[in-house]
């Protein structure tokens, strides 16, 4: 970028942006001339996605701070005037979390909406993500908008969009939406003062709350004893407590013991590194708090309670942290089982599951006669998948994605980390009766439907022309210019058997066309599938470009009869991946 670029960039900025801190921000690298970090937060746009916006909140173009929310707020209520039918009236319901400016973005989007002469349901206080999506349906509304960044750093905030149908976006709203921004960037206004007060910004906060509670209490499975279980629950220091507590009470569970340094809301996270029930280390003040209490079980969610994590304490004293899949299988078993309960026909049954997530349940469905449908990662393609589904005739009481992430039930098509806490609570209660662990349960599931193994991580890489040389290597492994779909045939001891690239929308397993049945990847996405008969083990690797950090990350699953093979097999193929596939030294890639 030319110095006189970046000077029309950051002149512009400065005209816009009526914010003191943010524009001194500007102002202050200006006059020190510190071009690397104008040019950084200047150069490139943040892109509105179907994860709509996230990023670090800093002044600039490419950052979080109240112009882009005023701009993204502009093109999405421009939008939706012109595509959604009676938005105006059917208004835009809008909810935020605890974290640094998200009261003020909340109602710096209210305010967008408001000056367009549209009804606007904003939420008071704070709320956990799944009660806008919930909202959205109940209400009937047009759109919805929760300002979270869920489980990322301190740092980072974020605006993320439902459509009238309670689900994220997807194509082809999110480039639609992307265009009414770049059409609408001049500022219509920066005064909230008066967002409360307008006869267009209705309070049903209340109201949605116990519709939501009432949700979740329609959906209780008889137990016909006492709970008894106790559990330790942390909330990450985000919203999620006093929904987790009240949803308790409606089940009659034991009150949870909550993790009293992460129960209440606090911006910046100060007992975790990362505030994501995944990471290594983020359950281990909930572990001393459950066994200063002798309690076996640990529930998680993160900050905006739209995510569930759970770990048990094992007979040697170790705990073991279930994985995104583990909770996927066993939820998806649990549902099953209580469906087959009813009476009602197998095959009116789906269940739906990102692409990336454990095979598993596709064996369940395979051996028990219900539909199993996969599609790409993310609670846009999962919740739209469900409704799909529903259109066709079939009941879908479950979906998942392997980043712990479960929708129950149809009143909300998206993850909710609240409802998932309590179905595991209620499995725990079942399992207790029967005297068996959520662990031994789940070796059942294992010897009825065979062993899956998960072996899924990442490699850090910030330069973005790395990341495009690594993948346009893996399709032309052998070097050959002339040669076309030229990817690797073998990995470790494995046969590579299938291939299926939805970046460039190849299938190896569908001639003549090629053409895969899940829709384009807007990233870097490729899957592979392997197996040794000899030794009785198949694989699956996806590969893929994340859309929020910079990251590529993998998810790998083996499986087979033999266990301690399928173990074995999945390290000899993650330390291919990096040394051969990824070459993760020569990239200078950091592994976690």
């Amino acid at each position: 970028m030319t110095s006189l670029e970046l000077d029309n960039l950051v002149q512009e900025w400065l005209r816009m942006d009526k914010n003191e801190a943010t524009r001194a921000d500007i102002q202050e690298l200006l006059a020190s001339g510190n071009t690397t970090e104008l040019d950084r937060r200047m150069r490139t746009r943040i892109e509105f996605g179907t994860a709509g916006l996230r990023g670090r909140m800093e002044a600039g173009w490419s950052r979080m701070n109240d112009l882009i929310i005023i701009q993204a707020s502009q093109g999405l209520c421009r939008y939706v005037l012109s595509t959604v039918q009676d938005a105006s009236t059917r208004g835009v319901v809008i909810g935020h979390d605890h974290r640094h400016n998200s009261d003020r973005w909340a109602q710096l989007t209210a305010a967008v909406f408001l000056a367009n002469n549209m009804k606007v349901y904003l939420h008071r206080g704070l709320v956990h993500t799944p009660i806008v999506p919930f909202s959205v349906k109940h209400l009937k509304a047009a759109c919805g908008v929760m300002i979270t960044a869920s489980h990322n750093p301190k740092q980072d905030n974020g605006y993320k969009v439902y459509w009238e149908n309670g689900v994220q976006i997807i194509s082809p709203h999110d480039t639609g939406i992307a265009d009414s921004i770049s059409a609408n960037l001049e500022p219509q206004t920066w005064d909230f003062s008066q967002v409360t007060s307008s006869a267009l910004c209705l309070d049903r906060t209340a109201e949605m709350k116990e519709a939501y509670f009432s949700s979740l209490a329609a959906a209780k499975q008889p137990h016909g004893h006492p709970f008894c279980v106790r559990f330790v629950n942390t909330s990450m220091h985000g919203v999620g407590e006093p929904f987790v507590t009240r949803t308790f009470e409606l089940y009659n569970l034991q009150p949870p013991i909550h993790v009293q340094k992460q129960m209440k809301p606090d911006p910046d996270f100060p007992t975790v590194a990362f505030p994501n029930p995944e990471e290594k280390g983020a359950l281990d003040m909930a572990m001393q708090t459950a066994d200063d209490n002798k309690v076996t079980y640990v529930l998680a969610q993160d900050p905006d309670a739209d995510r569930f994590a759970a770990a048990e304490k094992q007979p040697d004293g170790s705990w073991l942290a279930f994985t995104g899949d583990q909770l996927g299988v066993l939820f998806a078993s649990h549902v099953f089982e209580t469906y087959r309960r009813s009476g009602k026909p197998l095959d009116k049954l789906a269940m739906v599951a990102s692409t990336v997530s454990s095979k598993m349940v596709e064996a369940m469905a395979h051996a028990e006669g219900f539909k199993f449908t996969e599609c790409l990662t993310g609670f846009k393609y999962i919740g739209n998948a469900a409704l799909s589904l529903v259109e066709e005739g079939y009941e879908v009481p479950f979906g998942y994605e392997e980043a712990i992430g479960y929708m129950f039930g149809s009143d909300i098509r998206d993850k909710d980390g609240v409802h998932a806490s309590v179905v595991f609570a209620q499995l725990v209660e079942s399992l207790h009766l029967e005297k068996k662990t959520v662990k031994s349960h789940l070796d059942d599931l294992y010897k009825r439907y065979g062993y899956f193994v998960t072996r899924n991580s990442y490699f850090i890489c910030n330069e973005a022309p790395v990341i495009a040389r690594i993948f346009a290597r893996l399709r032309n492994y052998s070097g050959d210019a002339l040669a076309t779909h030229d990817y690797p045939t073998s990995l470790a001891y494995l046969r590579i058997t299938k291939v299926v690239d939805l970046t460039t929308g190849y299938d190896s397993s569908n001639p003549p066309s090629f053409k895969p049945s899940l829709p384009i990847s807007s990233g870097h996405m490729i899957q592979f599938r392997a197996e040794s008969p000899e030794r009785g083990v198949k694989i699956v690797l996806t590969i893929r470009t994340s859309g929020t950090e910079p990251k590529i990350k993998f998810y790998l699953e083996g499986n087979g009869q033999n266990r301690a093979e399928v173990t074995e097999t999945l390290t000899e193929v993650v330390n291919e991946l990096a040394d051969m596939w990824m070459e993760a030294g020569k990239n200078n890639l950091v592994r976690p």
